[in-house]
This record gives structure tokens, sequence and C-alpha cells, in this order.
């Protein structure tokens, strides 16, 4: 976001901003109002918690989506996805409806770190109306299942009085719509903010937690401080970027795509599935493809849209089933007979060779691209937009075999070689390596 809220000190100026940079559009009343909603209601106590949707156990197999291919989710196990915003609700909701698919729409609550004062009364209020309007909208599509207000509200937060502000949306909501439950996503799992929330925040219906190697501390919490509490998983994924290992020029090392697999297959099976008591269910990210560090980091489907082996994974753990034709296998990725933790150091313009080593499991003929693009050198933060690294042409002699002859740039600096490989049955693997050139 690049406009700040002071920048506008009238309720005009605020709402302008606010839809703006958030997304919201009015108009006609949400066509999904000619169904109905559809009742949906958490029950349970003493630790034993579910959700109700019409009346019937509810157990979300979701995901965070950018895309609104869902006929492939249905197709794979998933019942449900989550947003970030109410952009493009209405085409959202709908295409979902007509794949039995359900939504939790996330409220345009603002964090304190755009520049939002949660004891400026004028913002307060502006941000009221915006959220009032959008359940007003929205509230009765059949294909609506709880709503999240903001998103990782917590992140570099320092005025608990958002917290209170928190609460008042939430009665505000349910208020406006009785039929789907309301909560809010925190990055993390952390004592004291459970804490907080429980005492400033009453009103939510369960909570959730947005958490990526440190799921791994989620037996602990669903046992111990969580044990009365019901809870979803609103975001998990594979081990972030600012998780892993990094190279002594502190590039941080991507694990391959097969890699994420096994990470998203032990996670699921020893780390959500065992906790579905109190755990309400979970969304994994990100079923689309984003620009994160890496263009491949958090992105379940290939920029031209192929599938990766994460969501063979997810199929097995919606389904118990695995897909009849899955991607491929990545087994290492070399630079220069190195592979990424051991700091491919290399001199500019200078040829090298790169070799992928890759199996897939049903003999398919497979084809290959490899690129180069400097290395990230964005600073931000909680997911926030990253501009597109675009590739460095003509470094490569023939970028479609599986191993390739690479001249390195000329001008000393960092540099990450990527290569996806197709099996022409809409699958896709990918592996990288960060490297420098240097002079010296």
């Amino acid at each position: 976001m690049t406009l700040m809220l002071s920048q506008y000190r009238n309720h005009t100026g605020v709402m302008v901003w606010l839809l703006l940079t958030l997304g919201i559009s009015y108009g006609q009343a949400a066509e999904g109002e000619a169904y109905g909603p559809v009742k949906v209601e958490v029950v349970g106590e003493n630790g034993q918690y579910q959700l109700l949707r019409g009346g019937q156990p509810y157990v979300v197999k979701g995901v965070g989506a950018n895309i609104s291919n869902f006929a492939i989710l249905k197709a794979m196990g998933g019942n449900s996805i989550r947003t970030w915003n109410i952009d493009m609700a209405q085409a959202k909701l709908d295409a979902a409806h007509q794949q039995g698919i359900t939504v939790s729409l996330c409220l345009p609550v603002v964090a304190e770190r755009y520049g939002f004062d949660y004891q400026d009364e004028v913002l307060l209020v502006a941000q009221r109306q915006l959220i009032q309007a959008a359940v007003e909208r929205y509230r009765n599509h059949p294909a609506l299942l709880s709503w999240f207000l903001g998103n990782e509200l917590n992140y570099a937060h320092t005025n608990p009085v958002m917290w209170d502000e928190v609460n008042y949306l939430s009665r505000l909501v349910h208020k406006l719509d009785p039929n789907h439950p309301t909560t809010t996503t925190i990055a993390d799992l952390n004592v004291a903010m459970i804490n907080t929330l429980r005492e400033r925040a009453p009103d939510l219906d369960f909570l959730s937690f947005q958490v990526y190697g440190s799921l791994a501390l989620l037996p602990d919490f669903a046992t111990g401080i969580l044990a009365d509490t019901p809870f979803m998983i609103t975001e998990w994924g594979p081990l972030g970027h600012w998780e892993v290992s990094e190279t002594s020029w502190g590039a941080p090392i991507e694990q391959n795509s097969s890699e994420k697999a096994g990470h998203f297959h032990k996670q699921y099976r020893k780390l959500i599935a065992p906790h579905l008591g109190p755990g309400l269910g979970s969304y994994a990210f990100l079923w689309g493809q984003k620009q994160e560090r890496t263009p491949t980091w958090y992105s379940m489907f290939t920029e031209s849209g192929e599938s990766t082996e994460t969501m063979d994974v997810l199929q097995h753990a919606f389904t118990g089933s695995w897909p009849k034709n899955r991607a491929p296998v990545v087994k290492s990725l070399l630079l220069n007979a190195k592979n990424a933790h051991q700091n491919v150091t290399l001199n500019p313009a200078v040829t090298y060779t790169a070799r992928v080593s890759v199996k897939d499991p049903d003999d398919d003929d497979l084809s290959y691209y490899w690129s180069i693009k400097p290395e990230s050198d964005t600073t931000a933060e909680g997911g926030d937009n990253e501009a597109i690294i675009h590739d460095i042409p003509g470094l490569i002699e023939n970028p479609y075999t599986r191993q390739i002859i690479m001249l390195t740039p000329a001008i000393s600096g960092t540099y990450r070689l990527f290569v996806q490989i197709y099996d022409g049955e809409g699958h896709a693997a990918y592996a990288n390596v960060p490297f420098r050139v240097s002079a010296e």
C-alpha cells in the first residue's frame, strides 16, 4: 500500500482510501440472496468442538485461494476457500457455490502497520460503515461459511485497544448476520496473544492461527492453552522464507516442489488431522501463484497454471487416495556440481553446467524450462505485495533440456537459477538454487 490514512482526515477521504486499497465494491444486493443463507455455527464443549453447516458436521478441508478454478479443488476433495479481502467477492462466492465449495470472507479490518490509528474515531466509524456494507451485501449468500475480521492484525501491532474494536466489530457482524461465525486470524502461536484475545475479544466464535514451521507447536497448544477453545488453522504451508537456512550472503534456501510436498504430507498427517476436536479444519496456502521472495515459494500452481506435487498430497490428505496421474518428483538440482546449501559462488561472464535430477511416477515424457533472475531484495513483510522479478535473457544456451550450459552475468551480485519440469498432463515440478557472482 502506498497511501497512508494520515493523508485523509475527513469521512469522504477515509472512505475513498479504504475503497481503493481494500477492494470494496457497492451495487446491487448479492445474487446469492435469492437462495438464502445456510446457517453455520460452532458447537461443542470440553475440548470437543465442530462446525455445523445446515445442521450437519463440517470439517474445513480448505485452501487460501487467489484464483477461482474451484472445480479442481472439488475434484481433489477440498470443500472451502478463504480470502484476504472482499475484492471480487461476489464472483468468488458464485463460482464456489457452483462447485459446492464454501467461502470464508476476510472483512477489511485494517492493521495498525498500514497507519490505522485505533483511537481515531473518524477512522473507526468509516471502517465500521464499510464492514456493515460488506456484511449486508454478502450475508445471505449460500456459499458463505464465516467472517474473518482482518488478517494477522497482531503483526507489528502496538496498541491493545485494537482488540476492543475487533470485539465491537464481531458484535456488529453478529447483529447483522446471526447465521455465520466470526474470527480473526493471528500470525503464529503465542500464549500472550491468545490470552489477550480471550480477554478483549470474547465475542469471537473461534480463534484462527497462521503458522508455517511453528505448526510443530500445535500439539502442545492444542492439549494446553487451546484445549477448551475452538480454533482453526487458516494458513499453513511450506517452511516460510524467514524459517529456512540461508547462504553465507543471506539468500533463503527454498525447498524444491517435492520437499514441500513431503512437508505438507507430514504436517497434515501429524499436526493437523490429530487435532480436529477443538480444531475446526484448516486452509492450506496458496491455491494460486504469487511472487513472495520467489514466484514458487508458496504457490501450488506455476505461472502458466500447472499444478504441483503439493496438490497431490492435499488430495491424499482430503480423500485418502492419490490422483491417477501425479506430478514429477525432483531429486536434486546442482549448479557447478554444488547444491543450494553449498554457497555456490561463480566467476562473472563464465560458463557453467547445471543439471536437475527428476523422475515422473507415471513415466510421462518430461520437458524443461530454465531461467535466471536477480535475487529478491524486497523488504516486504507479512505477505504484502512484491514486484515480479523478470528473467535475465540470453544467459542459457538451451533452456529446454535437463542439463544446461549457462553464462553467468558479467556484473557481480546475487542471483537465482530456476528450473521447471512439465509432464504434459497439467502438472509441474520445480527447484532453484541461489548463487553469487564475484570476481574475487
